[in-house]
């Protein structure tokens, strides 16, 4: 498949009821060897691509280091990669365009975009992140690659409160996210069941729900309406556990 082909059915393999399962991967290595296993496609975890590298999540490892492990995880597979891109390492519409156009050149077809100010507090307003989300999808429309935008709101996400009370505030993120250009709207931290219901009842966007410690089995968050299910770095967290516990065993 060609990258308009891996693009379009990235976009196709994610269906309300029957959701899209990403074991988030930080390198080529992990890519190859969660494709072997059956993926249909490949995300990174930012997370897991930063401490592998030994930086912090956050946009701390170089972006030119960031683009070389996704072009090699493109080189490695022929599977749709989508990267966990974070805030697009700038805040100005015409740095955040050229970054994701080297993006789409290293081969990737999605990408995940936070709402949160990564080099300050809180999230962006909705109109400022809708109009940063419109600037990627011009980006990409310029390329004439339909790149799969997910718009990640943190909302829910280390955020303390009653979740219930910002369902209100997502949808309305969704929605205006959806007029500029997003392509799935993913809401890490919420576990509720209920309140999962409601963003995918609500949101014309297909759902992305990332696994964590509360959250549903994929067969009753599908019953629910979500469209995708990533595991983010737990995948990373689970194998480094095993290494050390490895290591461990053999230089005792």
């Amino acid at each position: 498949m060609n990258q308009n082909e891996k693009a379009k059915r990235f976009a196709d393999l994610h269906t309300k009821g029957d959701p899209l399962v990403l074991f988030n991967a930080w390198d080529a290595g992990s890519a190859k060897a969660i494709g072997t296993a059956g993926a249909k496609a490949i995300a990174t975890s930012s997370y897991a691509v930063a401490d592998a590298q030994g930086y912090r999540d956050g946009e701390d490892i170089p972006i030119d280091l960031a683009l070389a492990i996704v072009g090699r995880i493109v080189a490695s597979v022929d599977l749709p990669v989508t990267a966990d891109f974070e805030g697009g390492y700038s805040e100005d519409d015409g740095l955040l365009a050229e970054n994701v156009q080297r993006l789409i050149e290293s081969g990737a077809i999605g990408i995940n975009f936070e709402d949160r100010v990564l080099l300050g507090k809180g999230l962006y307003e909705i109109e400022r992140q809708a109009r940063r989300i419109a600037t990627i999808r011009e980006a990409a429309d310029r390329l004439g690659v339909p790149l799969f935008i997910n718009a990640r709101t943190d909302l829910f996400l280390g955020r303390g409160g009653d979740p219930e009370d910002a369902v209100g505030a997502a949808l309305d993120r969704a929605e205006a996210y959806a007029a500029a250009g997003a392509s799935g709207f993913f809401v890490p931290g919420l576990a509720d069941d209920t309140l999962i219901g409601r963003i995918c009842e609500g949101s014309s966007l297909p759902v992305n729900v990332m696994m964590m410690d509360g959250v549903s089995s994929h067969a009753k968050l599908a019953g629910l309406g979500v469209a995708r299910i990533s595991y983010g770095p737990i995948p990373y967290l689970h194998g480094m556990d095993a290494v050390k516990a490895e290591a461990s065993r053999i230089l005792a």
